[in-house]
């Protein structure tokens, strides 16, 4: 269920439970592991502040720019703006708990469409979560707003050589056959 939420426009689900809560693993989907989840998806809120930082912080490590706190204050005020929906994964049953995982997410119209889609700008998880299913809730997450912003996909790209994040996104995805190209200013 999405709930409103004044800071990101999004609230987030409790991905981590099965429809009517109880706290109940999710059941698996035909062809999905049947393993438990440890994790629960929502929006960002301003508590989610110090987290989000050193995450963001840790994703513009990883692809080798700049972070400085200008520039994080600046993207942080987008998401408080709502232009970039900012979505958190932190452990189950942990509503307040620490995110180990952010999403930011935007809409964007396709004029070729004629509709809005949406755009995953960024995604990064702590490497302590990796590989424990906190990705396919975080993702879940972003399958959910899309939904509910009725955009019928969302599309993003990420590094030819981050290996590990493609065969991720292998899997919850398609590839598609578009090229990116970039036009300096």
């Amino acid at each position: 269920m999405v709930q409103s939420n004044r800071f990101c426009h999004f609230g987030g689900s409790s991905l981590g439970s099965a429809p009517g809560g109880g706290g109940r693993p999710a059941r698996a989907e035909a062809g999905e592991p049947s393993t438990p989840r440890r994790w629960s998806a929502r929006a960002a809120d301003p508590s989610d502040f110090e987290a989000w930082d050193g995450l963001f912080v840790a994703y513009c490590d990883f692809y080798a720019r700049p972070a400085t706190a200008e520039h994080r204050r600046r993207v942080w005020s987008w998401i408080e703006a709502g232009a970039v929906r900012c979505l958190v994964v932190v452990p189950s049953g942990e509503a307040e708990g620490r995110a180990v995982g952010i999403a930011h997410v935007r809409p964007c119209p396709s004029a070729l469409r004629g509709a809005t889609t949406g755009y995953l700008d960024d995604l990064f998880l702590d490497p302590a979560a990796r590989g424990g299913g906190a990705f396919e809730v975080l993702l879940g997450a972003v399958r959910e707003l899309a939904a509910t912003e009725g955009w019928e996909i969302v599309r993003w790209i990420t590094a030819a050589d981050n290996d590990r994040a493609r065969a991720a996104y292998d899997r919850v995805a398609t590839r598609t056959d578009w090229v990116t190209y970039q036009l300096d200013a």
